[in-house]
């Protein structure tokens, strides 16, 4: 009785991951992870300029705790968002963390068209959430596109300089 109990509640917290778009129980993404789908997210964006596969909360732009975001860098715009869809279409210029800072710095999208990428730390919830947590986000753009693509880890520890490091920015 009491593993039927567990399972029908390991049950509804799984397709409740399914139903928010958020991965439950899949671990956290690392740096690395963040960084490496990142770059296939620039690559692949830079193919086929195809920005829908962004907004799909069940796409395989969607993994652990994190997700691929796209900015417009012409438009100003936020061009993809797969867990806050009511993003797309809003001047990235413009948006706040939870902290009332602007969550992409001027030049943040010439940073992102560099060859290592940028990062930018805010505060953000994490999917499935409502409070702010301290977010260190990836850019890098999408070459041939006015795209940049951008990703981020919820990290309490990591700082920036470690962060530029491992995308060969010092």
């Amino acid at each position: 009785m009491t593993k039927l109990r567990i399972s029908a509640a390991l049950a509804a917290l799984m397709l409740l991951g399914a139903v928010s778009g958020v991965a439950v129980g899949q671990g956290t993404a690392t740096a690395r992870e963040v960084v490496a789908k990142v770059r296939e997210a620039a690559r692949t964006l830079s193919k086929t300029g195809d920005v829908a596969p962004f907004n799909q909360k069940q796409g395989s732009w969607v993994w652990k705790d994190t997700y691929i975001f796209v900015i417009d860098c012409d438009k100003k715009l936020i061009a993809g968002h797969p867990i806050k869809p009511e993003l797309v279409g809003t001047d990235y210029t413009m948006l706040k963390d939870t902290k009332g800072k602007n969550v992409f710095p001027e030049g943040w999208c010439d940073a992102a068209r560099q060859p290592s990428g940028t990062w930018v730390e805010y505060s953000w919830p994490k999917p499935g959430e409502t409070a702010g947590s301290r977010k260190l986000s990836y850019g890098l753009g999408a070459t041939g596109t006015p795209y940049a693509v951008g990703a981020g880890i919820y990290d309490e520890k990591a700082t920036l300089a470690e962060l530029r490091r491992l995308t060969g920015k010092q």
